[in-house]
């Protein structure tokens, strides 16, 4: 048996992608929060860490693949940043345009019966309004140049400096700004009860909550692959390229 009990959820979904899936039931943020040891996050959680490790351990003798089958965490930077952008951008501007009409027409519906609603949507379009943006920077200027440091050091060609400095620049602000969405996406779980329904929930009610669940669970993973597998791979191919320039 594995010893997880000291190794940060970090470490343990870079390794096995497959237990990704136990720390999104038990609700143990292996993106944001990912830094934490397995004990200091249980402990956050409330939850047994040996029972926690035995579901880890079981997810990883089973080995049911997540994304299909796909392991993007295998991936050079740049076929990462396909699939990051193909597989979490293409469904995060999809799902942001379906809720927002989606979350008015419940808001008008049952905001009477459930004002809580109203707090609901507030964050959700604060999350969107910070997220498009985001994306829009990360595919226009980030993403760009990440390739474009793989490719000179692939073909061997000349490193050349940015114009922001170091790519360490922008990914702090991106980190924050995942940091920021995170603490947006646990306030819209706490108000919703853990997208508990209501017994008068009508179709769209129960939709609605659904694809928040859906969009969290996305942004968790999408998260990850930025934060833990490509911005490290970033970093470390620029400074070989910078000592070697």
């Amino acid at each position: 048996m594995n010893n997880f009990t000291t190794k940060t959820i970090r470490e343990i979904a870079l390794e096995y992608p497959e237990t990704t899936r136990v720390f999104e039931d038990l609700k143990i943020d292996y993106c944001c929060g990912g830094r934490k040891s397995l004990d200091d996050a249980c402990a956050a959680a409330g939850l047994d860490s040996a029972a926690v490790a035995e579901r880890v351990e079981t997810a990883i003798r089973d080995r049911a693949p997540v994304n299909g089958g796909a392991h993007p965490e295998k991936e050079s930077p740049t076929d990462l940043i396909a699939y990051i952008i193909s597989k979490h951008h293409v469904f995060t501007v999809q799902e942001i345009e379906r809720l927002t009409h989606l979350m008015e027409k419940v808001c008008i519906r049952h905001g009477e019966q459930h004002p809580k609603l109203y707090e609901l949507q507030k964050i959700f379009l604060d999350l969107a309004d910070s997220l498009i943006p985001h994306m829009r920077k990360e595919e226009s200027v980030l993403f760009p140049y990440i390739e474009s440091i793989e490719s000179a050091a692939t073909n061997g060609s000349a490193f050349i400096r940015p114009h922001f400095g170091t790519v360490e620049n922008p990914i702090r602000m991106m980190m924050f700004e995942h940091d920021t969405d995170g603490e947006r996406l646990r306030g819209m779980r706490e108000i919703a009860r853990d997208y508990q329904l209501p017994p008068d929930a009508c179709p769209s009610f129960t939709a609605l909550y659904a694809g928040l669940q859906d969009l969290e669970k996305d942004l968790h993973r999408h998260i990850h692959l930025e934060n833990n597998v490509l911005f490290p791979a970033a970093i470390g191919l620029e400074r070989t390229s910078a000592a070697a320039a």
